[in-house]
C-alpha cells in the first residue's frame, strides 16, 4: 500500500518535471524570438505570431469558451509581473 509520503515524493518529483520542462520550453521560445530578431523581424510582429500561436493552440486543446475565460484573467495576471522575465528599477 502506498503511503503518503510515498504520493508527495512522486508528486513533487512531478512538479519538478513540469517545471523543467516548462523551463526549457521558454527557453527554446526565447531562442527563436532571437533568431527571428537577428533575421529582421520586429519585436511587435514577433509578439502577434507568438499570441496567435499559443492561443490557437489553447483553443485547440480547450475551447473558445475556457481561452476566454482564461484571457480575462491575464491583465490583473499582468499586472502582478507573472509575464515579467526582467524587472525595471524606474
Amino acid at each position: 500500500m502506498e503511503t503518503e509520503q510515498a504520493r508527495h515524493d512522486v508528486s513533487h518529483d512531478d512538479d519538478r518535471t513540469v517545471s523543467e520542462k516548462k523551463r526549457a520550453a521558454l527557453d527554446l521560445i526565447l531562442d527563436a524570438w532571437e533568431n527571428g530578431l537577428e533575421s529582421g523581424i520586429d519585436n511587435e510582429i514577433l509578439a502577434h505570431a507568438a499570441l496567435f500561436s499559443a492561443l490557437s493552440d489553447m483553443i485547440e486543446l480547450y475551447g473558445e469558451e475556457a481561452v476566454a475565460q482564461f484571457a480575462e484573467r491575464v491583465p490583473q495576471r499582468i499586472m502582478k509581473g507573472e509575464f515579467t522575465l526582467v524587472r525595471h528599477i524606474q
